[in-house]
């Protein structure tokens, strides 16, 4: 997820109750998305499913990071500054994006096809042949995430 996707989450677009936990990520009024692909439904396992839920016991907010959202902007480029800065103290040489890099590798490390991985990130598709159809549906992107969840 780009972080300019997570900053601009509501609850709205968390899905903890689904039998597949997820977000749905969309455009609002204060983000928009980078890409047609960009809009798509993202799997919670893990790590990042136990601390949504923390996040979520602790709002106070419609908002998941108010700081740098509100209904009227979504503040990307401090967020980043702020972030590679920290980031910057525990590994010299990566930025916040690195992130989309590592999980792109780590999917594809475990085996799982370009295609679902494309669609986990919100990657454009390669050809015209995978822009047809809905995509792949949320319990197999659940199984696919899971494969490179550490806990397991």
């Amino acid at each position: 997820m780009r972080l300019s996707e997570a900053l601009g989450l509501v609850w709205d677009d968390v899905k903890l109750k689904h039998e597949c936990p997820h977000i749905s990520l969309k455009p609002h009024p204060w983000r928009r998305l980078k890409t047609a692909g960009s809009k798509r439904l993202i799997p919670l396992v893990g790590a990042s499913l136990e601390a949504i839920k923390v996040m979520h016991r602790q709002s106070t907010t419609q908002f998941l990071f108010p700081s740098y959202a509100n209904e009227h902007e979504c503040k990307g480029n401090s967020s980043s500054a702020a972030l590679n800065k920290w980031l910057k103290q525990y590994a010299p040489d990566a930025v916040i994006h690195s992130f989309r890099h590592s999980f792109r590798d780590r999917l594809r490390n475990a085996g799982v096809q370009s295609e679902v991985i494309d669609q986990l990130g919100g990657w454009s598709n390669q050809s015209v042949g995978q822009g047809y159809g809905d995509g792949f549906n949320l319990l197999l992107l659940t199984q696919q995430m899971r494969s490179i969840d550490a806990s397991n």
